[in-house]
């Protein structure tokens, strides 16, 4: 469709008739991504409050449709890359997020590490080099005093600030000892999220692992990576009353983890009343459809 074939359309969503509007508005969506241009352009350019609300719904309306479709081919593909999945989930609020300046964010902590590390060092040398550039160089840490706001869900913004909750500070940390091939990998555990430090990298899938994987130590990236032990993660589950299960102690597939991404959004959109962006995170849940229930996450963050 041309320009000006596009901009007559647009200029139709000011008709006073819903039987003309409607077509319209259709037939718009339907053209997806390349008429946000056009409407924006529109948009700077009217001053009718009804036709920029219009304006304003159907740009909002475009991309989420096309986030939606990004994250279903992202399942559909496997969903090896966790930065991108993390990436997806911030584009619900920030649809013009460039995926290049996450990376680069990523790469400029992974260099600072790099150059730390030095060859036959043990997985706890490993890990304290780790902590020592994210918590103590680049100054990540937990966001305690804003624990539940829905930007320490937002990767972007974690980066920014530096604060995140455990998901996503646990998603920078395992994604910078991957790409220094340290296999390090979320864990599920309800009501948190940790990370396990595996034997090895090699046998690494995207589902869950369980018991074909040695965890050699444990991580809490949101207590400053502190280092603890399978009965740890034992007593926690007797403090939280919940049965031992595999999936506790063993990684979890990038799906799970951009779930429960989701997952917190939902719970913190929650607490500020906002029930339209609750329902949209609602279709982004049943785009991912993890195989285990959500019922222990129902307080977490």
């Amino acid at each position: 469709m041309t320009t000006l074939n596009l901009d007559a359309l647009i200029a139709l969503l000011d008709d006073p008739d819903p039987e003309i509007v409607s077509p319209v508005r259709k037939r718009i969506i339907e053209i997806g991504l390349p008429a946000i241009e056009s409407l924006e352009l529109a948009w700077e350019k009217i001053f009718d409050d009804l036709l920029r609300l219009r304006i304003e719904e159907l740009i909002e309306t475009i991309h989420f449709n096309a986030l939606k479709e990004e994250l279903t081919e992202w399942v559909k593909l496997g969903s090896r890359d966790l930065l991108y999945g993390a990436y997806l989930m911030a584009r619900f609020q920030f649809p013009d997020l460039n995926y290049e300046d996450l990376n680069k964010a990523i790469e400029e902590v992974r260099k600072d590490a790099w150059l730390e590390l030095a060859p036959n060092l043990t997985a706890l040398e490993r890990v304290k080099i780790l902590n020592h550039i994210l918590f103590d160089v680049h100054k990540f840490s937990g966001n305690l005093r804003n624990y539940y706001a829905p930007r320490n869900s937002y990767i972007n913004q974690v980066l920014e600030s530096k604060k995140g909750n455990p998901i996503s500070l646990a998603i920078i940390y395992s994604e910078i000892a991957q790409r220094l091939d340290i296999p390090i990998y979320g864990v599920n555990l309800p009501k948190n999220y940790i990370l396990a430090y595996v034997e090895s990298i090699e046998s690494i899938q995207q589902a869950f692992l369980h018991e074909n994987q040695k965890v050699i130590l444990y991580i809490n990236p949101f207590n400053r990576g502190a280092v603890f032990s399978k009965g740890e993660i034992d007593q926690y589950l007797k403090q939280q009353r919940l049965e031992p299960n595999p999936s506790y102690y063993y990684p979890c597939s990038n799906i799970d983890t951009v779930y429960r991404i989701a997952h917190n959004l939902s719970f913190a959109y929650k607490q500020l009343g906002d029930l339209e962006r609750i329902n949209k995170l609602d279709e982004l849940k049943n785009i991912l459809k993890p195989e285990w229930s959500e019922e222990n996450l129902e307080d977490e963050v």
